[in-house]
């Protein structure tokens, strides 16, 4: 997802992350001055790690584009139940992909799942098709097919990078409790919870598969709290439906993870991951 910052009170809690973002960067200079740490030192069994995100990434993304082509097919029947529930299949896949969308490919993820200022493709259909109840959606569909499409073939050749990954996980779960917790994203359909969800499911992948036993070979108690902040997530979201959520525990998980990631990352040879989208 590409999105804009919210106002009020997201600014102090940025702030506050920020400030401890501050403070695991001062540690990583310390590891790096004091232990001479090289920062290709794990360079060889993550980049290994990183291919294997592979599968998950292309099948996530593959259910993406079979979701978006069902619903050009019931937009072009008519059919607005149906193209309402092929629009939730197409999202979930997406949704278990955005370790990698904005950091690696952030064109067509702009294209694909802007938002708030959504004129082309998740959201500007969500908008009609749950909002509005308006079905004449196919330039938009056809877009949304396109890019995906587009997409389909890229995370099959791309180079996967271990630092891009780790970029693309600790900005996920930031943006889990900064602008997905509240339920703005996917507001119209109310699928902000199973976004939520599926982001999470995607972190999770991605951390056991790439990071997680490099980091258990060096930091077993940093490995420990990664995964256990990250099991914390996946407890808070098996919620019945959003307004059961404790969003102020997700939003202080989901800091303390980045923190994890951050910390974590000269322990494995990487720099400390950057939450900014790639421009």
């Amino acid at each position: 997802m590409t999105y804009v910052k919210t106002p009020g009170g997201s600014e102090s809690r940025q702030r506050k992350l920020e400030w401890r973002r501050a403070q695991a960067l001062a540690v990583a200079a310390v590891l790096f001055a004091v232990f001479n740490l090289d920062p290709n030192a794990s360079a060889a069994p993550l980049d290994d790690a990183a291919e294997h995100y592979r599968p998950y990434l292309v099948e996530g993304i593959g259910e993406a584009l079979k979701g978006a082509q069902a619903l050009q097919e019931r937009v072009a029947a008519n059919d607005l139940e149906g193209a309402q529930r092929a629009w939730l299949s197409a999202r979930a896949g997406w949704e278990r992909s955005e370790v990698f969308t904005s950091g690696f490919v952030p064109k067509l993820d702009q294209e694909i799942d802007a938002w708030p200022n959504a004129t082309t493709g998740f959201h500007s259909i969500e908008a009609k098709l749950f909002g509005t109840k308006d079905i004449t959606v196919k330039n938009d569909v056809d877009g949304l097919v396109t890019h995906l499409t587009e997409l389909d073939g890229s995370v099959r050749k791309i180079a996967l990078t271990p630092q891009g990954l780790l970029n693309g996980t600790a900005r996920l779960a930031y943006e889990v409790g900064e602008s997905k917790s509240d339920g703005g994203e996917s507001r119209v359909s109310g699928t902000s919870l199973d976004d939520m969800r599926n982001n999470i499911g995607g972190i999770d992948f991605a951390y056991n598969t790439i990071f997680g036993a490099e980091l258990e070979a060096r930091d077993p108690k940093l490995a420990a709290t990664a995964r256990a902040k990250i099991d914390q997530l996946k407890a808070l979201v098996a919620a019945n439906d959003l307004t059961q959520i404790d969003v102020p525990t997700l939003r202080n998980v989901t800091e303390e993870l980045v923190i994890a990631f951050q910390s974590a990352a000269p322990k494995i040879g990487l720099g400390p991951p950057s939450l900014e989208p790639t421009p």
